[in-house]
């Protein structure tokens, strides 16, 4: 293994970017493709934003499995284990445990109660403009910071996986992946989007176990062997500190539990996932979807455990540390140290394709929010031709995209933490206690759930820029500048809690009583799905 580790060290420069390009242009052709035929009946607001309810549960479950697992799930995850042990397997477990909430919590109720969109079922019993107004800026705001961060991640891993160094070259890359997003979504919708996740989740799940099994293989099918492997290469003091908790939160475990509380509530209430729900026919076939992605994603989590801890044991630390792309370089170098440059080759492809899929993802979400809830149902108050609906996605996902790429490009170089973790607090902040209280208790009001969206929007955003993520320090935005007044990086400690007060609080004072018959239609279609179905063809 030693051999192998310096064989890396030496080699890790020898990366091909031909093939990676290569590579990368063959799965592009084949899923545009795919985008191509699948967008041959896209027709109605159905086709476009929910892909006619076409899906069967095995197939949306890939689908969830590609929305779920981001570049960050991949390469994160991975250079996180293999740098900080116990600590970086942590994300992996709260990103699972989080999967397992939304899933078991809010997932079936809203595909049963909504039509397209998250503000479908905030507004169901609700006065309609004012809350799908809040819902359509909040689920705006989540998709675009989300968007900034993988646009930016895509920058961030070109120096790695095609040998561009340069912030030219990086931007140009952005670009590139922006463009593609946009000739996705726009001809595809959410069919041809959905098939790129299954395709992109087959791809990276089954390049995952490989590599795991190829590690494991190298160890003789031990978990133990490879376990004291990582820790004779491990640069920590003790070495066997990787195997325990403290090395990267051991200093602020409150910074650990607000993360926490964020991660795990945060993806209860991402619209671009619950949006995947949209895509099924029937309540049986949301929870066969639930099924399957549960088992796709919790397999893909355990991996990371032997993909981070054999990056460690076979390309070492200091090796990940060095590259270019730093901890998100673990994967590809290890993948490298495994199978040489056709491996490192596939994998690069794998990343740029995750990015692809998730921003695809993400920006039909958005397009789907501003044109139906916004346009069709609080500007044109629902008067509207039908195709007049998906003619503003369409529009919306041009500019959605020249945002995003724009954004992506102007936050090249700096530190993108703070988006994703903006995402997933106003997710956590905003949304999720909408939808709580909307699902379960007959006591919410519209003035409620405006208080509750705009006040977690607000208190998130607020208090991520007066973190050390912006201030302070030497991997803030603004380095070294200033000094940050909120000591932790991730709000959610703070932030949740007022989301879920200011709902009560604006419900328990609002004069209006809403509609009961509404409330309990709502109750029980959410519980039954009936009526659901009747709901999409009207």
């Amino acid at each position: 293994m030693n051999t192998i580790r310096t064989a890396v060290d030496a080699a890790a420069a020898e990366n091909d970017p031909i093939l990676n390009i290569s590579i990368f242009a063959a799965f592009v052709a084949v899923t545009l493709f795919i985008v191509i035929r699948a967008s041959r009946n896209n027709k109605t607001a159905a086709d476009y934003y929910a892909a006619g309810r076409s899906f069967t549960g095995p197939q949306n479950g890939f689908a969830i499995a590609g929305d779920y697992l981001s570049a960050a799930s991949f390469l994160g995850i991975c250079g996180a284990i293999a740098l900080n042990g116990y600590d970086g397997f942590l994300y992996s477990v709260g990103f699972l445990v989080a999967w397992l909430v939304a899933l078991l919590l809010v997932a079936e109720l809203m595909r049963n109660t909504g039509k397209f969109t998250m503000a479908d079922v905030l507004s169901f019993r609700l006065r309609q403009a004012p809350v799908r107004m809040a819902a359509a800026i909040t689920t705006l705001a989540v998709c675009f910071f989300y968007l900034l961060a993988q646009m930016a991640g895509a920058g961030g891993l070109v120096s790695l996986l095609l040998g561009i160094n340069d912030q030219i070259g990086q931007s140009v890359v952005v670009a590139v992946v922006g463009v593609l997003m946009i000739v996705y979504v726009l001809i595809g919708g959410m069919k041809g989007t959905t098939w790129v996740q299954i395709v992109k989740a087959g791809l990276l799940i089954a390049g995952a176990v490989a590599m795991a099994i190829w590690v494991l293989a190298l160890n003789g099918f031990s978990l133990n062997t490879l376990l004291e492997s990582a820790v004779a290469a491990s640069t920590t003091d003790p070495q066997d500190a990787i195997l325990g908790p403290g090395l990267k939160y051991g200093s602020n475990p409150w910074d650990f539990i607000s993360l926490a509380l964020a991660l795990v509530l945060g993806t209860a209430g991402l619209p671009h996932v619950l949006m995947r729900f949209y895509t099924v026919p029937t309540a049986k076939e949301a929870r066969r979807s639930v099924v399957w992605a549960i088992w796709l994603i919790g397999i893909f989590y355990l991996l990371t455990l032997v993909l981070g801890y054999g990056a460690g044991a076979l390309v070492g630390p200091e090796a990940i540390s060095a590259a270019p792309g730093g901890v998100n370089s673990a994967a590809p170098l290890l993948a490298f140290a495994l199978g040489g440059p056709l491996l490192l080759g596939f994998i690069s492809a794998v990343a740029f394709a995750t990015i692809l899929a998730v921003v695809a993802g993400l920006t039909i979400t958005a397009a789907a929010s501003f044109a139906h809830d916004i346009y069709a149902n609080v500007v044109k108050k629902g008067n509207v031709p039908p195709d007049g609906e998906v003619k503003v996605a369409r529009r919306t996902v041009i500019i959605i995209g020249v945002l995003a790429v724009a954004g992506g490009i102007g936050v090249q170089g700096q530190n993108v933490a703070f988006l994703v973790a903006l995402a997933f607090a106003v997710a956590a902040s905003a949304n999720l206690p909408t939808i709580l209280y909307s699902l379960f208790w007959r006591g919410f009001s519209t003035r409620g759930a405006g208080w509750s969206m705009y006040g977690g929007l607000a208190a998130a955003i607020i208090l991520i820029v007066l973190s050390p993520v912006f201030w302070g320090t030497d991997t803030s935005v603004f380095r070294g500048v200033g000094t940050a007044i909120w000591p932790m990086s991730n709000p959610g400690i703070v932030s949740i809690p007022v989301g879920f007060l200011l709902g009560w609080l604006g419900s328990v004072t609002s004069k209006r009583r809403e509609d009961r018959v509404k409330a309990a239609e709502m109750e029980v279609r959410s519980l039954t799905g009936y009526g659901a179905e009747r709901a999409v063809e009207h």
